[in-house]
């Protein structure tokens, strides 16, 4: 049977002094009105001015190296200040998945000229992207994508559709997930190409998907013979099925999978500290615990160059199972007090949860198609 690998990686000193800079920058600007807490923030809360100011203190792609922008610090500086940003739901919505995951993509796969026209502007907070990769007949069977780049004598033509491409609206770049050459035989992962796609180029239509919660942060962008030319290729022409597994590993493993309802158990111990019986909040504290450990250890691993994509998938899926035993957990306890005498702010926040959480079942794999990743890192059959 395999084993799982979650590398321990107690706090240092370094770390705790950038988490203290980020507190009083946090608390400041909310302060100062600069903005409003938010649940779910890394998706909901866009705001592209409050993204500029964390380029300018450089906390966005704080581990690419200086001549990109970055600051070629450690993998683990980078967490401490995605965990300070998602508890203190900072509208980060804007240039998140581009920090998260993008800007890795292009720095390991991507041209010169690729790096240095686009890393810069993200790590500034001035360049957003999203994902593509799930279509309407090809989300959990992602490897059953129609969307198609065609050479021609100046590059590709790309046409076909993406869905749930969070803020594809506000983008500036997609990564796109394409078929370039037919399946070999049953091995549907061959003849797979990444692009990176400047969306403003003409056939490109974005439609936002208006959510439960009435928001559009969701999008389908549907791709009409897209003239793309042979520098957008990401990476190796073929190679896109393994590009895009080390990418969800960058996108499952992080707190934004534990930490976007925290905030709703925080505002209520402030506001009705007499209400939580221990027992609650400890085992709450103990499972976010355990989460932050896990997701610290795949942080190394991929500094490492290593591939925990079953990890990943595992700190996803038990995420996902925790945010709604804490929400559960926290409407459970404050419903013994009349609406009339609760908090505007607590009922605010505890409906945004309420509405935000199915979403995240969704969001880098449905949780059956992550058991399934699971079980078979297990043996399971």
């Amino acid at each position: 049977m395999s084993q799982f690998s979650f590398p321990i990686a107690p706090e240092t000193p370094e770390e705790r002094s950038l988490r203290s800079r980020i507190r009083a920058f946090l608390e400041a600007e909310r302060a100062a009105g600069g903005y409003q807490s938010v649940a779910d923030c890394w998706v909901s809360g866009v705001s592209p001015a409050f993204s500029r100011k964390l380029g300018a203190m450089g906390w966005i792609g704080m581990t690419w190296p200086e001549r990109y922008g970055g600051q070629a610090l450690p993998a683990l500086h980078r967490l401490v200040v995605t965990e300070e940003l998602l508890v203190a739901g900072a509208p980060v919505a804007a240039h998140w998945i581009a920090d998260r995951q993008t800007g890795a993509q292009i720095l390991k796969f991507g041209t010169e000229r690729q790096k240095q026209s686009i890393l810069p502007r993200i790590a500034a907070g001035r360049c957003y992207t999203c994902v593509g990769m799930s279509e309407p007949q090809a989300g959990s069977d992602l490897a059953a994508v129609t969307t198609k780049a065609t050479k021609t004598s100046s590059g590709w033509s790309l046409s076909g559709r993406k869905i749930w491409s969070t803020v594809a609206h506000i983008s500036n770049y997609m990564i796109v997930l394409a078929r370039t050459s037919p399946a070999e035989g049953k091995n549907r992962h061959a003849g797979l190409s990444q692009f990176l796609v400047n969306l403003t180029l003409s056939g490109i239509g974005i439609s936002g998907i208006r959510d439960i919660a009435g928001h559009t942060h969701f999008n389908e962008v549907v791709f009409d013979d897209v003239k793309l030319t042979r520098d957008d290729l990401l990476g190796e022409e073929g190679n896109g099925w393994a590009q895009c597994m080390g990418e969800l590993a960058l996108e499952r493993s992080g707190p934004e999978r534990f930490l976007t309802t925290f905030l709703l158990l925080e505002q209520a111990l402030a506001e009705l500290p007499a209400a939580f019986p221990p027992a609650i909040v400890g085992e709450l504290i103990a499972r976010v615990t355990t989460l932050r450990i896990m997701s610290r250890g795949i942080a190394l691993r991929l500094q490492a160059g290593e591939h925990p994509d079953t990890e990943a998938a595992l700190v996803k899926q038990l995420g996902n199972a925790f945010e709604k035993h804490l929400f559960g957990a926290v409407r459970g306890v404050i419903a013994a007090y009349p609406e009339a005498e609760m908090p505007a702010g607590l009922l605010r926040l505890r409906d945004e949860v309420q509405l935000r959480l199915p979403a995240s079942t969704l969001r880098g794999g449905t949780t059956e198609i992550l058991r399934g990743v699971i079980a078979r890192q297990l043996g399971v059959r």
